[in-house]
Formats: structure tokens, C-alpha cells, sequence
């Protein structure tokens, strides 16, 4: 993975020179992650202004583990770690790349707090500060095959996790009690961990997105829905369902049911490289609009997933750009129907062109409305 994560350093690299930059200073978490593997807490990368990596350190509070969660710093980068307690890393760089000859410094200002970019500015009053903007971001869209098959991974725990407690008694239980132990499963299949909060609604609070769990317990005819997702190796992924609990679903379950997938599955088939973002959310809309149910639909269809869960590109009615190669997204359309319950379902796929079969669904459970 070194080399991996050299090259990733060297496009930002030249990105920043085409800039005017002659040092970067990478601060967002997630995006030191991508460019020098995992790293501890609070940690921040400098790139150095020279054409290759010697330069490059990561400036560290507290020296890496030994036994890591999630794997380990690139072994060729060099790791510098404060030697006072309680300094600010992205400062201690800052004095680092003034000291390398640096006249100039890219820096995340989106993640930045204005203390801290007023720190920077004092330590290294000679360096002129500059907006690296999402470049990083920009860089981690498009996922290489390593990448992909993390998420592939995280999929198959989330698919594990809730295959498992679809097997299980679920009547008389508690939407907290279930999404507690829905994360548990997780742990237990070898995720890192949950990748966001687990949703479960049940009833009247079924159908919700990111619907925070209560006390409220399993009823028989309720709708069940939800959401969960994995982290593996740091990446992300997403899954949800919507499930009929005890007898058959009445009518409405189903008409509601079939509506929903129905949008979700027309998103699907718009994912391909070159869709306009906009015109996935679209397709979806059109279908759950032409029902009537226009004022209860999210702000957005779908989402891009990675090291962090909800990433560029946005699947949103004004969103701008197009799809590429090997972006893996979300595609979660839902309909909430106030004091009744709703319905929501959520893959997570990945862009791929026709002539290798369309988007690959990385999650596979059912979307067969189920009475459990």
C-alpha cells in the first residue's frame, strides 16, 4: 500500500503547485487517512514543497499503537511526534514547513477552526496561508479496486448483521434493544465498528431517516425499518430495509411498499457513468411525486459513501456533476407517512458501465417485503 498511498500524495502534490502552493498541510481526518493510512487521533500530514516524498511527515500527538484497529501509518512516511503534551499538530507542521524553506501553505480552511488558522498564521507569520479547498476530497471520489473491496467487505458484515437478527424473535422488543444489538453483530462479524448510529423504527416511527431508536417496543403489524451500515478498514458502507412484522402486510403496506421500490429501483437504473447526479435523484422523485407524496420525500436520494459515510457525489434535485467510473453511492429513497409509519430502502452500489452489467450492489439482503 505504500506506493498507493505515494501516488495519492503526488496528485495532491501537483494539484497544490498548479496552485501557487509549495506546502500542504492536510488536517481533515478522513483525508489523512487516505493519504497516509491510518494515523492517531488529531494527527495532521505536511507535504513538503520538494518533488518526491522526503519531506512528507506526520505530525503526531501521541505516537501511533502498537495494535491498531485499522491498520497503520504508510511505514515510509516519517513520523514526528510532538514532545510536549497538549500542542497542536497542524502548528508544530506549520514551523516544520517554514523551516524546510517553504514560502507558502495549502491548508483545509473548510476544516479548519478560525483560532486555529490564526495559530498558523502567527507560529509561521512568513508562510503565506492558502485554501486548498476539497482537493483531497475531490482525489478520494473516484475509489480504486483496494478500496471497493473494503467496502464489498462492509457489506457482506452489514448483510451478515441483519440477516441474522431477521432469524430472531422480534415481537415485544425494543427499537433501542435492536439496534444495540444490531451493532453488537457487527463487532462480531469483524467490522471496526457501526459506520453511523443504527437506526430502527418501528410503527408510527418506522419509514424516518436516520430515525434515532426509542423505547417504543415491537408490535405485531407494524412496519420495521432499518438502517444500519459497517466500517471495515476505515470505509463505509450502508444498508436498509423495511420489514412487516407478525401477519401479511395489509393492503396499504404493500401499495406503500411497492411504491418505494419501485423509486429505488429506477435510481438503480440510472446509476452509469456519466448520469448527471441530479437525474438519478430525479428518477426516483418523478415516481414517488406522480403517487402524491411530494412534501414528505428527503432532501436527497443518495449519497457517496467511503471513509466517511455520507461523501461526495450528493443524488439531490440541484446537485451538479456526473457519475464516474467507480464511485460507490447510496440509493435510499423513503416515504413517512405521519402517525402511520413509512418505508425506506437503502443499497449501497458502486459505478460500473453497462458492459460489465450496471452499478454492482455491494448489499445484498432481500428487498422482498418480508412479515417477519
Amino acid at each position: 500500500m505504500s506506493e498507493v498511498y505515494a501516488a495519492r500524495r503526488d496528485r495532491l502534490r501537483e494539484r497544490a503547485a498548479a496552485g501557487g502552493s509549495a506546502a500542504v498541510l492536510v488536517s481533515r481526518p478522513a483525508n489523512v487517512r487516505y493519504l497516509a493510512g491510518a494515523a492517531p487521533q488529531g494527527a495532521v500530514l505536511l507535504l513538503g514543497k520538494g518533488p518526491d516524498a522526503e519531506d512528507d511527515v506526520l505530525m503526531c500527538g501521541l505516537p501511533p499503537s502498537e495494535q491498531p484497529a485499522e491498520g497503520r501509518p504508510d511505514e515510509s512516511l516519517r513520523i514526528q511526534v510532538l514532545d510536549a503534551p497538549g500542542g497542536d499538530p497542524a502548528v508544530a507542521a506549520a514551523d516544520v514547513a517554514l523551516s524546510l524553506g517553504a514560502d507558502s501553505l495549502a491548508v483545509e480552511e473548510h476544516h479548519l477552526t478560525v483560532a486555529r488558522h490564526r495559530a498558523l498564521g502567527s507560529v509561521a507569520p512568513r508562510l503565506r496561508l492558502a485554501d486548498l479547498g476539497g482537493a483531497v476530497e475531490q482525489l478520494r471520489l473516484v475509489k480504486d479496486e483496494d478500496e471497493i473491496s473494503c467496502l464489498r467487505i462492509a457489506a457482506e458484515i452489514a448483510d451478515q448483521a441483519l440477516g441474522e437478527l431477521l432469524e430472531s424473535i422480534l415481537v415485544g422488543r425494543t427499537e433501542r434493544h435492536l439496534a444495540l444489538e444490531l451493532e453488537r453483530r457487527l463487532v462480531d462479524h469483524g467490522a471496526d465498528g457501526p459506520a453511523f448510529p443504527t437506526s430502527v423504527g418501528t410503527g408510527p416511527n418506522s419509514g424516518r431517516g436516520a430515525h434515532r431508536p426509542t423505547d417504543r417496543r415491537v408490535e405485531e403489524g407494524d412496519f420495521l425499518s432499518v438502517c444500519l451500515g459497517a466500517a471495515y478498514r476505515g470505509y463505509r458502507c450502508e444498508i436498509g430495509r423495511t420489514f412487516v412484522i407478525g401477519t401479511s402486510p395489509a393492503d396499504w403496506q404493500i401499495d406503500l411498499y411497492d411504491l418505494v421500490f419501485a423509486a429505488q429501483r429506477a435510481a438503480r437504473e440510472s446509476l452509469a457513468p456519466g448520469a448527471e447526479c441530479r437525474e438519478v435523484d430525479r428518477a426516483a422523485r418523478h415516481v414517488l411525486d406522480s403517487a402524491g407524496y411530494a412534501d414528505g420525500l428527503s432532501q436527497l436520494t443518495g449519497h457517496g459513501v467511503g471513509l466517511e459515510i455520507d461523501e461526495e457525489p450528493q443524488l439531490a434535485p440541484a446537485a451538479m456533476g456526473k457519475l464516474d467510473l467507480c464511485v460507490p453511492v447510496t440509493v435510499e429513497p423513503g416515504v413517512h407517512l405521519p402517525g402511520r409509519g413509512g418505508v425506506r430502502i437503502d443499497d449501497t452500489l458502486v459505478v460500473r458501465p453497462e458492459a460489465d452489467g450496471g452499478p454492482e450492489l455491494l448489499t445484498i439482503t432481500t428487498k422482498e417485503l418480508l412479515a417477519l
